[in-house]
């Protein structure tokens, strides 16, 4: 008895100690996943149907633009984004509804282009077309993870991923037979041409030529590659198919890009990969987001307000995407092989993301600003003008903005020549800047009986994002002591009045002559007459560094607020139909970018709570939509849409990105601690737990107004809302 005594007790204290060790482990585990394990990637994949929402019936072969987001690996800002295609030319190339998938593609925007290098796993007895068909219950998906099974091959599909590298693991049900495609014919850009050749019995390397420019690629395969059979090298439906031996094991391929060479990429692949085991590189990967993700914690959030904070703020640190290889090299505009001082980046997508995102990027990751502001300098210089993305000429507000936040490791008098040359010079980034500057507006056209996708100047929308320009670049003159072009450039950031009809108190497309374009239908959209994807109503209220000018334009406060609350109530008219505008609250429209600075415009009537209102209504009603959760109001254009929703949620927004400071709004948390780079915190809270702005403290201490300066992030310190 007492020896079974003394057995049980030894036997008790190895399962106590067993158990404190799985313990252990199990919260090392849940620390290095507090907040990835948050994130779910498959928002914005699921197609928009809530008719309410939408604002109108869409034709049955429509997909309205909503998320075109993918749910696939990467690490932030990175070069390789390996996710599952279902459909190309679709946005990010993945659609929930989807049953089939046509490949694993290595890189992403959500923009119906990229998604290049596209390789499938398949069985033995596959044949043309290669695709399988998958269940969303065999699915997962964080930040740097994706799986899935592939039913039609029975393969077990496991991606990760790193700055330049996409590492799969494929597990094969059958042990025999067992391919790998490389469908170098399709991408969402049309394949100019393509080449894959075998060098010896574990590598493969080659490029894929999309739009004139080279995507070299150089994968490993750990086991041996019997033969690659080569198809219809010429055509765009050519491929490549590798025989592997036979084995038990799972198969692991590690592939690198590059932009510049073949053996670039080899490079790539040695530093960033090597000898690493899928699970490395995993768990590195989910160490970069966590680091990235903890710099913002909030508390006193539901579960589900949680999860759509660190989803919304995961996508906002995907775009731009690096374009140079570790030995630093890239390939600038010119096709030419450069290597400076700075990582290459992609262009950011300016008209979009220069509004918060950029201005996020700045605060979280000012290395990364710094660098992709050195590469839209060195792009600058090639073409002469500082390039912008799609319309106007948000460059000015981002480099001026993120200047005057302190992000300096550039040469600043460079970028602002270029910028200059944007404001003054015709034949560069801004269209028909000479008539902007002879009559202070751009004109559009007298067209009869103009449609949504008329083509014309979008005179309205470039006056009123030339004058907001203006002004960013008008900062950055006083900031370097230019006077004179402070001065030029100030009183043009005014030209947003030449555009304002006080008749019909809306803004206005004009003509040549300067009379107002007739018959005129404030709720109509357009594409590009008059507007940029936008009616009167939604750009109407765009005048961001000059509100209070704006205001009295209108007549004043109580004109300017019984406008807003119309905006806010009047119906869509569910007969207009356009696909990308959608998510409607009255005539605002979440789903696209041109009002999104709207609903923050209560403010200037001493309103606050009518703007915490909608801002509200937005974040409980926009962002996980439908039976699933997963549909978003609108194309979340790389990251913008969930950058105003990770602002908003936080209780503050960049409303003039240019101007370092912020307007304050009510939290949705009862307490968020932002860290910065440099170990400083600001603190923000709403302790009341109410929604409608009182009155606000900062370091504890009551300010006049509703806007907090830079400076409280670079000092650190607290803003508490007092709440009603």
């Amino acid at each position: 008895m007492k020896i079974y005594k003394n057995n049980f007790a030894l036997a008790f204290l190895v399962a106590i100690l067993c158990l404190g060790e799985a313990s252990a482990q199990l919260k090392t585990s849940v620390a290095k996943t507090k907040y990835t394990s948050q994130v779910n990637p498959f928002i914005g994949t699921a197609p928009l149907l809530d008719t309410k929402i939408i604002g109108y019936t869409p034709p049955a072969d429509m997909r309205v633009w909503a998320g075109l987001v993918f749910p696939g690996s990467s690490v932030p800002n990175a070069m390789v984004q390996l996710s599952p295609m279902t459909k190309y030319r679709s946005g990010a190339g993945y659609e929930y509804e989807d049953t089939s998938i046509l490949g694993f593609t290595h890189t992403n925007k959500g923009h119906w282009n990229l998604c290049h290098i596209p390789i499938l796993p398949v069985s033995g007895n596959a044949s043309v077309p290669y695709q399988s068909a998958f269940s969303h219950d065999k699915e997962k998906a964080s930040p740097a993870y994706y799986e899935v099974y592939l039913d039609d091959y029975d393969v077990l599909v496991k991606l990760t991923s790193t700055l330049r590298c996409g590492v799969h693991e494929y597990t094969y049900k059958n042990n025999s037979g067992r391919k790998i495609l490389f469908d170098l014919g399709k991408a969402n850009n049309h394949v100019d041409d393509w080449t894959i050749k075998q060098e010896g019995a574990n590598v493969i390397t080659g490029y894929q030529r999309t739009g004139g420019e080279k995507i070299y690629f150089y994968a490993t395969v750990d086991t041996d590659i019997l033969n690659t059979d080569v198809k219809d090298i010429t055509k765009s439906n050519g491929y490549a198919l590798l025989s592997l031996k036979d084995g038990n094991n799972p198969v692991t391929l590690k592939i690198a890009l590059s932009f510049v060479s073949v053996e670039n990429a080899a490079e790539n692949l040695k530093n960033e990969v090597g000898n690493k085991t899928f699970s490395q590189v995993y768990q590195e990967g989910n160490t970069t987001w966590e680091s990235l993700l903890s710099k913002i914690e909030v508390q006193g959030g539901t579960t589900h307000q949680n999860m759509l904070f660190y989803s919304m703020l995961y996508r906002s640190f995907l775009w731009p995407a690096l374009r140079s290889d570790v030995n630093g090299q890239f390939t600038d505009e010119a096709g030419k092989i450069r290597k400076e001082n700075y990582r290459y980046y992609t262009l950011p997508s300016l008209w979009d993301d220069y509004r918060n995102k950029l201005v996020l990027l700045s605060i979280c990751s000012p290395d990364v600003t710094n660098d992709v502001i050195n590469s839209m300098i060195n792009e600058g210089e090639i073409k002469g003008f500082m390039p912008t993305f799609f319309h106007g000429d948000h460059a000015a507000s981002f480099i001026a903005g993120s200047y005057l936040r302190g992000i300096r490791d550039y040469d600043v008098n460079k970028a602002y020549q270029l910028l200059l040359n944007n404001a003054y010079k015709e034949g560069g980034t801004r269209p028909y800047i000479s008539e902007y500057i002879a009559k202070g507006f751009i004109s559009d056209p007298d067209v009869e009986d103009p449609h949504v996708e008329t083509k014309a100047k979008a005179g309205v929308t470039k006056t009123l994002e030339y004058a907001y320009d203006d002004h960013a670049l008008s900062l950055l003159a006083k900031e370097l002591g230019d006077t004179e072009h402070y001065k030029d450039l100030e009183k043009r950031s005014k030209n947003y009045s030449n555009v304002f009809d006080k008749q019909t108190n809306f803004m206005r497309g004009r003509l040549e002559n300067g009379d107002w374009i007739t018959p005129f239908n404030p709720e109509y959209p357009y594409y590009e007459y008059m507007y940029r994807e936008a009616n009167a109503w939604n750009v109407s209220f765009y005048v961001p560094h000059d509100m209070e000018g704006l205001v009295k334009l209108y007549g004043g406060k109580k004109a300017f607020e019984k406008k807003l609350d119309t905006f806010f109530t009047k119906p869509w008219n569910p007969e207009y139909i356009a696909w990308n505008i959608s998510g409607f609250i009255g005539q605002y429209c979440h789903g696209n970018q041109p009002a999104h600075e709207a609903p923050f415009s209560y403010y200037f009537v001493n309103k606050p709570e009518k703007s915490q209102k909608i801002i509200d209504e937005v974040l409980a009603t926009m962002y996980d939509i439908g039976p699933e959760g997963l549909a978003m109001c609108g194309m979340d254009d790389a990251g913008e849409m969930s950058s105003w929703f990770v602002w908003s949620a936080l209780g503050l927004y960049p409303l003039s990105p240019a101007d370092p400071e912020y307007i304050v709004t009510v939290p949705i948390f009862d307490k968020v601690e932002w860290t910065m780079p440099s170990g400083k915190k600001l603190i923000l809270s709403n302790p009341n737990g109410k929604r409608d702005l009182k009155s606000i403290k900062i370091n504890g201490s009551d300010i006049k107004g509703y806007f907090i300066p830079h400076d409280l992030f670079k000092n650190g310190g607290s803003i508490e809302v007092n709440t009603k």
